[in-house]
């Protein structure tokens, strides 16, 4: 069995907290070697007095002797009284920090006292209490497109997303969670590859999103609209159908994404086909697939919501989704009417009409002349008299 080490580390955002006084812990996601993902929650002075300790034990990599030498990152010491404004501005420090430090050398980036800081104490495990009057605060990073946690818009205060279990879920490794049937949980993070991070008294862990329903509404209400532009997407590993409406493809294979459905179960289009396919199989075309191809290591794709035996909902109005032949039926009329808009040439450059010579507007036809006696006729008394001499 290889050392223990962290292999990455990624800040969720933090808490707002009121027992035993009001105060601001930090929650990270912390991936270790052997593929698990624990949360911890670490305020702000802890993390400070651990990056004191690590420039102690480091001083040429702190600075401390030759400051051109310094690879250990800077942080900001807390302030005398940290309030809310000044937890969410150091979030961006914090996520720099952190990925800095995962790209120092092993001496430092798997040394004791990093290793020790970040492992899950008894704390990190204690949820909040029915009997507490205020119950924490949760304010989330919201991601950007890429995926990556942003500090630009903080959100929140984030309310929990309550959803119940409509059967039972034996977990398959230490990272996931086991439910029984009518489990209420709190959603932490929804992840597009149908696993959610859940919460439910002193246990957390990662849940199939197909087996919880929102308590308030059907589930299918959450799911975005389709988009039969589609985008391009790479399959990373291949996979064989097993239900009439899902799609086999080998690995390398590119294909629209037409319909990202939360389950983590994606409507794709190959070609004139379109189909299912795991969300964990796929990445977006151009980006780096190493990472996405460590994720399916650690859990296989989700199980679908049609294949989960005595699912008991609580809504009367059963979900509702598009079958797959009124997907091919739109992506076929969509495509066809994208051929016609670009023109009888196709996929290539609309038909352009070829310039026509401008021509030369007519000039006005200049009227003759009219004679003098037409001009006394028709002129005024004051006109008459100045014409009279040359007349």
């Amino acid at each position: 069995m290889g050392d223990t080490f962290i292999r990455h580390i990624a800040l969720l955002g933090f808490e707002k907290r009121f027992v035993p006084s009001q105060h601001y812990v930090y929650m990270f996601l912390v991936k270790w070697q052997d593929l698990s993902e624990k949360v911890v929650y670490r305020r702000f002075t802890e993390i400070y007095e651990f990056h004191k300790t690590l420039k102690e034990m480091f001083p040429i990599e702190a600075g401390d002797i030759s400051p051109e030498n310094r690879i250990i990152p800077h942080l900001p010491a807390p302030r005398w009284f940290d309030g809310q404004r000044a937890t969410e501005s150091r979030q961006g420090t914090l996520t720099e920090y952190c990925a800095t430090l995962m790209g120092l050398p092993v001496k430092i980036s798997r040394c004791p006292h990093l290793l020790e800081f970040f492992k899950v104490r008894p704390d990190d495990l204690k949820l909040p209490t029915d009997g507490q009057t205020k119950k924490p605060e949760t304010y989330l990073m919201p991601k950007d497109k890429d995926g990556k946690n942003s500090v630009a818009d903080i959100t929140g205060p984030i309310i929990l997303q309550t959803y119940r279990a409509v059967a039972d879920y034996e977990k398959s490794s230490s990272s996931e969670m086991a439910l029984a049937v009518g489990d209420v949980v709190d959603v932490v993070e929804k992840g597009e590859s149908g696993w959610w991070f859940c919460q439910m008294k002193a246990k957390r862990g990662w849940v199939p999103a197909s087996f919880l329903e929102p308590l308030d509404s059907p589930d299918e209400a959450e799911d975005p609209e389709p988009n039969y532009a589609g985008e391009p997407y790479v399959t990373i590993k291949a996979y064989a159908a097993v239900e009439e409406d899902e799609v086999s493809l080998l690995e390398g294979e590119t294909i629209d994404v037409i319909h990202k459905l939360l389950d983590g179960w994606w409507v794709i289009r190959k070609g004139d086909v379109t189909g299912y396919f795991p969300s964990m199989y796929l990445q977006k075309s151009g980006q780096d697939q190493a990472q996405a191809r460590r994720q399916i290591t650690k859990r296989g794709a989700p199980p679908r919501r049609s294949t989960i035996r005595n699912a008991q909902s609580i809504h009367q109005r059963s979900r509702k989704r598009l079958s797959q032949d009124a997907y091919r039926r739109n992506s076929v009329r969509f495509l066809q009417q994208r051929r016609q808009a670009r023109g009888p040439q196709g996929a290539g450059s609309p038909l352009q009409e070829e310039p026509q010579p401008q021509r030369a507007k007519p000039q006005p036809a200049v009227p003759p002349r009219p004679s003098a006696d037409l001009i006394l006729t028709r002129c005024s008394e004051s006109t008459k008299r100045k014409l009279a001499p040359a007349v």
